[in-house]
């Protein structure tokens, strides 16, 4: 097994000299209070303009943050889903990702503040995420956006809301989504992988904080089961975008976001998948501090680029 990065243990040492409390001994609330990791992002880059608009949601209005880059539209866009375990973030927590993704992807970044859990069970956010996507291809030019190349993606619970949003889509019969990136992605309500029981405390996100998240979500055990909620449980995946599928090495989650990779590729799906060895759960919100988060954000915004197949304007 690799080693851990230098700079992430540097950052696990100060996180455990903080003495955060663990979430699954919080209310929703206080884990929301606790829980603005904004410090390791860095500083969210210049971008063309962003706006605040609200999508309609079957369950009320939808907030969205809308990021666009300098230049001519239309541009392609990326629909993003922040982490949290469902229960946590918002789009202020994603903000410096999605400057960063709007610039090096060329796109225009829709960033989703979906529903969150145990205010909102399942499928609340499920439901939102497919609204989001929806209402961007629906009103696509009066956003700059080519409707012809929207993608979706997110990391952690988002990731999960990403692969779930491109079956819900598929299964609906649109709309017609080009691209899937999921940064180490929730699959599936199970907890008996390899990774999490190497990686069960000990690097940031933990079995118990993961058990608690899933707790908030599920309204029981046969939600679990359920592929809008566990897609990794979906009979068939084919007919699903190309994806990339990224995980680390030090996190719960590896196993399931990998078992994804490889359902996905023997559905027939176009499958770039990346584990970053050294790092762990979260590493990609952290370009602040970590530089194999930066790399990651590069990687992402280039596979949209290919996805996209934009060109570069000189």
């Amino acid at each position: 097994m690799a080693n851990l990065d230098p700079q992430v243990k540097f950052l696990l040492e100060q996180m455990e000299a903080a003495g955060a409390p663990a979430f699954e001994t919080l209310t929703p609330e206080e884990a929301r209070q606790v829980a603005d990791f904004r410090a390791l992002a860095g500083e969210p880059a210049e971008v063309g303009k962003i706006e605040n608009r609200m999508v309609p949601g079957p369950g009320g209005d939808i907030p969205v943050r809308i990021y666009t880059p300098v230049g001519e539209g239309p541009f392609p866009a990326l629909v993003y889903y922040h982490g949290g375990g469902w229960v946590i973030g918002d789009l202020d927590t994603v903000e410096v990702i999605c400057t960063l993704l709007a610039n090096r992807a060329r796109c225009v970044v829709v960033s989703v503040d979906y529903r969150l859990a145990p205010e909102h069970k399942f499928p609340a956010a499920a439901d939102d995420a497919y609204a989001a996507v929806k209402w961007v291809e629906d009103n696509a030019s009066s956003i700059e956006v080519d409707a012809a190349r929207v993608a979706v993606g997110g990391d952690s619970a988002g990731g999960n809301l990403a692969a779930v949003t491109a079956l819900m889509a598929r299964d609906k019969g649109g709309p017609a989504i080009a691209y899937q990136m999921l940064i180490y992605p929730v699959t599936s309500h199970n907890f008996g992988t390899v990774s999490y029981e190497e990686n069960a405390e000990g690097y940031f996100l933990t079995k118990n904080a993961m058990a608690w998240f899933w707790d908030q979500y599920l309204r029981d055990e046969q939600d679990g089961k359920n592929p809008y909620a566990s897609p990794l449980l979906g009979e068939d995946l084919s007919g699903l975008p190309p994806a990339l599928v990224i995980t680390a090495g030090f996190d719960p989650l590896r196993d399931e976001g990998e078992a994804y990779a490889e359902r996905l590729k023997e559905a027939g799906v176009a499958v770039e998948a990346t584990r970053y060895d050294s790092m762990i759960h979260g590493f990609f919100w952290m370009p602040g501090v970590l530089e194999q988060g930066n790399k990651a954000i590069d990687q992402a915004a280039a596979a949209l680029k290919d996805a996209f197949n934009v060109v570069e304007t000189i």
